[in-house]
């Protein structure tokens, strides 16, 4: 990136933050600029690469998926040349919504969505546990998104 953030930057950051499909013009009357400086500084914010990308959320429920749960997963101290692979592969499964590689007691959570309580437990116990590198899991039901 050329230059710092500036309050408009942050401002339309905000705005496409809260919905990615805003118009111009209201995203413009937000931050109080006019339509040309908010697409030119959208525009900017893509070509930096400060917006990486676009994309949309998804009700679980309304795909069936009525349980959301926080997986924590720790590998095995001698699985740790595999994380990238181990990594690779959690992405790769349908039920896994978003995969965090992170510090603590834990090498990974991840964000699953299943069906019911009964499919959360075969995916952690069949799935998940199974695997060799996996020492433990620790599972967090989500009772609401905030």
């Amino acid at each position: 990136m050329n230059r710092p953030l500036d309050q408009v930057d942050r401002g339309i950051l905000q705005a496409v933050r809260d919905n990615a499909r805003m118009p111009i013009a209201e995203i413009a009357t937000r931050v109080k600029v006019s339509e040309s400086t908010a697409h030119r500084r959208l525009r900017s914010l893509i070509d930096d690469r400060v917006i990486t990308k676009f994309s949309a959320e998804i009700d679980a429920t309304a795909l069936g998926l009525s349980t959301e749960a926080l997986v924590q997963i720790r590998l095995h101290q001698g699985a740790r040349s595999a994380l990238r692979e181990f990594a690779s592969f959690l992405q790769s499964l349908p039920e896994i919504q978003q995969v965090y590689f992170v510090s603590g007691g834990s090498d990974f959570v991840a964000h699953v969505a299943v069906a019911n309580s009964a499919a959360l437990r075969d995916f952690v116990s069949d799935v998940i546990s199974t695997r060799p590198e996996v020492a433990s899991t620790n599972t967090s039901l989500i009772f609401e998104r905030l």
